[in-house]
């Protein structure tokens, strides 16, 4: 896998904070044509938790080089697709910090492999696309719950964000989230549908907003990658996208502490040397702080 050697701006803010994410320090790179993306990372542990089993990625890649995102940069889309996700794991011991971690390792090999074989003119849907990545992350994770006693029963929540020129495709599978701000319409909407009970009754309009964020099993899943799951059937979805749009993918976390009105008004904020994930995730655990909380911005820019 390639790397890039460029310096982070954040590198001396927390730099323990994102340990064990796929992250390497990076700042803008040639951004000369547009359409570009600016991304911002951030993920803390929470007051609770003794490990974070949460993990982000940020990746871009064409069909010969891969490169690994850091925490905050920019570039342009005229070379590169990009990918951005985030996974919450679920597990005994370090189970579910390990699983988040395996899933993002998958993304590494498994999209650049779909970009190459389109280049070779081995075109697929993005669909097929998404849907082969989700379940090789699934059955990686059930043969290694199989083999090791430590890993039995790890699980993981992923959602994704794949950037093309022209569109943006996602997959989705758990809890964890991918919010689109419209620049166009000023339009905040959650992308993904949360793969529990509870969201079920949200969506169906049998509990308020306030039930739903305060009901005792809010938090169970009906969906995940890994544990005895032996067929997974992620949600994906295209969205095109326009300058000065904001997409989010944030864990339970994040949600858990701040209502989507706190959220836009963070996102909202135009100034430099602003970190929006950041604040969000800062903000959310100083709010609620029982889970570990991740959020990673997307800027079209």
């Amino acid at each position: 896998m390639a790397s890039l050697n460029i310096e982070d701006e954040d590198e001396n803010e927390n730099e323990n904070e994102n340990d064990g994410n796929h992250a390497a320090n990076m700042k803008t790179l040639p951004t000369n044509q547009t359409p570009s993306l600016e991304w911002f990372g951030w993920t803390d542990i929470g007051r609770v938790r003794k490990n974070n089993e949460d993990a982000f990625l940020g990746l871009c890649f064409d069909a010969q080089e891969i490169h690994v995102l850091g925490k905050h940069g920019a570039a342009s889309l005229a070379q590169y697709d990009m990918t951005f996700a985030v996974c919450d794991g679920m597990g005994g011991a370090k189970a579910g910090e390990y699983a988040s971690q395996i899933a993002v390792s998958k993304i590494t090999t498994l999209l650049p492999r779909a970009f190459q074989n389109t280049a070779r003119g081995l075109d697929a849907d993005f669909q097929d696309v998404l849907a082969e990545l989700y379940t090789q992350v699934n059955r990686a994770l059930m043969y290694l719950g199989w083999a090791y006693e430590e890993c039995h029963g790890m699980q993981t929540t992923m959602s994704l964000c794949w950037f093309t020129p022209n569109w943006m495709y996602f997959g989705h599978v758990g809890d964890t989230r991918i919010y689109r701000w419209s620049a166009e319409t000023g339009e905040f909407k959650q992308l993904t549908a949360d793969d529990t009970h509870v969201g079920w009754l949200l969506r169906s309009g049998k509990l308020t907003d306030y039930e739903a964020r305060t009901h005792p099993r809010r938090n169970v899943l009906q969906k995940a990658l890994g544990g005895e799951n032996h067929y997974v059937d992620p949600q994906v979805g295209a969205v095109g996208y326009s300058r000065g749009d904001i997409f989010l993918l944030c864990s339970d976390g994040l949600t858990e502490g701040l209502y989507e009105h706190h959220i836009l008004d963070v996102l909202r904020v135009k100034k430099a040397g602003f970190n929006p994930a950041k604040v969000l995730v800062e903000s959310a655990v100083k709010a609620d702080g029982r889970d570990n909380s991740t959020a990673v911005v997307v800027r079209v820019g």
